[in-house]
């Protein structure tokens, strides 16, 4: 949804049919209830604005709850499949990457879910992101960041993949470049045929103390850190975090 060519490949009319699985995965109601409910919290009474805001899975429950919501998205596709459910007045979207287009007005939040910021491929791109979030935020406002933590502890010396999720008919797995901080997500979708779909995608994977110095670059401070959006202890073993960073209140 963000981040050059290869970005737009990726997130094509295709991608964007198969993204929603409403009522399911990322789409059902214990993982988007408390994401909503945490940002429309944060919100209060201003806007919101998402940064890769694809087919409007967290956007338009937010919306539906009286937050105005502005989104950025480079995919065209991705756009598309939102405006089948609510129109620009609704949800007004700015085409372009995160990490350097501008939406209009100031905003109380921009948030960034379910790992998008690793779809910039560059450290310099996602130390860009912040600056952009910094950009668009009130005085005292805050960026939130929903993102995984890498799994190199299950990686053997000399092993490059990780399966992390396995189920009937999916297999997730994760390649890892480390020597360039890069990630390669795997995930075949397959029945009781012999023929497997296969969909890839490329990150840059972040740890949690590399993110606190981007936060810093661009003036923000750890406001808090869970393991997910109901707000449990993030530990070492944590697979995930929702990281809030936060403006000083006078700039």
């Amino acid at each position: 949804m963000v981040g050059g060519v290869e970005q737009e490949q990726i997130w094509d009319a295709d991608a964007a049919q198969r993204y929603d699985t409403p009522g399911a995965g990322m789409f059902s109601p214990e993982v988007l209830g408390p994401t909503v409910d945490r940002l429309a919290e944060f919100a209060g009474d201003g806007r919101a604005l998402e940064f890769a805001i694809g087919t409007g899975r967290v956007a338009v429950p937010l919306a539906e709850r009286g937050v105005p919501v502005t989104g950025i998205e480079l995919s065209l596709p991705m756009i598309e499949q939102l405006r089948s459910k609510v129109d620009e007045a609704t949800i007004p979207v700015v085409v372009g990457d995160m990490a350097t287009a501008s939406a209009s007005g100031d905003y109380a939040v921009v948030y960034l879910v379910y790992n998008t910021i690793s779809n910039l491929l560059t450290q310099a791109e996602q130390v860009e992101c912040f600056r952009n979030a910094a950009r668009h935020l009130t005085a005292g406002g805050r960026f939130v960041i929903e993102l995984w933590v890498p799994e190199l502890r299950k990686l053997p010396p000399g092993q490059q993949a990780v399966v992390w999720h396995s189920d009937p008919g999916y297999i997730g797995l994760d390649t890892y470049d480390t020597l360039r901080q890069h990630a390669v997500s795997h995930h075949f979708q397959f029945d009781e045929s012999r023929q497997a779909r296969l969909t890839r995608s490329p990150h840059r994977y972040i740890w949690p103390a590399e993110l606190d110095l981007m936060a810093q670059l661009a003036g923000f401070q750890l406001e808090s850190r869970h393991a997910d959006w109901t707000g449990a202890e993030f530990t070492a073993d944590s697979r995930s975090h929702v990281s809030v960073y936060r403006l000083p209140p006078e700039r």
